[in-house]
């Protein structure tokens, strides 16, 4: 039987082979509603199926996006990787996924894999990028939006969220039911300058601490990002003689691991210990008690990485135009920090 090409699609639905095209890529030119609907009947009626291999040789582009995050066993990556795949289906795109695992060479590795693969774009949700990373992207001319971090090696294509603002809203919530001071899980010593969200959230801890005439000295703590290693710096923090009356966490997994290590202590939240995280991710809500945390909206932002990625005036070094768009952070209040909400 022979195979059924895409002239067959236009003689049948008597439009060109262009308009046919136009239909299965959902554009770039836009479709009467009419023909449209004549050319998908055609496509059901031969049994039509685009040669995907084909079209990417043709075009030396796929239908796919790569997407590298740092680990998406933790759950603020998985829900933003869900919430790209979704914004990806809607624009007829299938998202491939690489977890760097906050390793340079991991990093680099997918960049290549996934260039090479000629996707559509790259979206890259990087810790520091290097040198090498941003050596690949440039040489491969690629499209690439930074999505939740921008790192300053790459020319700032970047979809964020307020993050210095967001922490500020925290620690100055939990500033206003009293406490002395507010502590600060931070992150690792590695963590970059700037860029960064968790340097942002940590300093937007510190803005808020001097705007109410508090010293930060010696109210700063490291801890990574998952909740099991945020758990141990925890226990060891909650169990010695200086606790803090109140702790904001830079992610929502950290302080899952601070209230699992209050329980474990028996130190009552928040009437002994008040917390407050970041990212409102969903589990966030289910906690005990529920986590008061700062949320970003996540499927606004992953359509608009999408939306980018796919933009051909989108590449490193092209003409400034709105290259970063900043998302408002708000506060989602329950009774980690003392509140009856949630």
């Amino acid at each position: 039987m022979a195979k059924v090409t895409r002239d067959d699609v236009a003689r049948l639905a008597g439009t060109s082979t262009a308009v046919v095209s136009y239909v299965i890529n959902n554009g770039p030119r836009p479709v009467a509603p009419a023909t449209r609907e004549r050319v998908l009947a055609a496509i059901k009626e031969l049994g039509y199926r685009p040669d995907r291999v084909a079209q990417a040789m043709a075009s030396r582009r796929t239908d796919l996006i790569g997407m590298i995050v740092p680990d998406a066993r933790q759950p603020f990556f998985g829900e933003m990787a869900h919430a790209v795949e979704q914004a990806a289906a809607e624009r007829g795109k299938m998202v491939l996924v690489g977890n760097s695992d906050y390793r340079t060479e991991r990093e680099v590795h997918y960049l290549r894999a996934f260039l090479g693969m000629r996707v559509s774009g790259l979206i890259l949700v990087s810790q520091g990028m290097s040198e090498q990373a941003a050596s690949e992207i440039e040489a491969w001319d690629a499209r690439v939006v930074l999505l939740h971090e921008r790192p300053e090696a790459i020319d700032d294509v970047a979809v964020v969220t307020d993050d210095i603002g967001g922490a500020q809203l925290a620690t100055r919530h939990l500033l206003e039911h009293g406490h002395p001071y507010v502590a600060c899980l931070g992150g690792v010593p590695n963590t970059p300058a700037v860029g960064d969200p968790v340097a942002d959230h940590v300093e937007g801890w510190r803005r808020a601490m001097q705007e109410a005439g508090l010293s930060t000295e010696g109210r700063l703590f490291e801890a990574p990002y998952n909740r099991y290693d945020a758990y141990q710096v925890a226990l060891k923090l909650l169990a010695g003689p200086d606790r803090p009356p109140a702790i904001f966490c830079s992610t929502d997994d950290q302080a899952f691991g601070v209230l699992r290590a209050a329980r474990e202590l028996r130190i009552e939240v928040p009437t002994e210990l008040a917390v407050a995280g970041f990212d409102d991710v969903k589990e966030a809500a289910l906690t005990d008690p529920p986590l008061t945390t700062v949320a970003s909206d996540r499927p606004a932002m992953a359509r608009a990485a999408v939306d980018l990625v796919l933009d051909d005036s989108i590449r490193v070094g092209a003409p400034r135009r709105e290259r970063v768009k900043l998302f408002p952070s708000a506060l989602i209040v329950r009774r980690s920090c003392g509140c009856h909400g949630g």
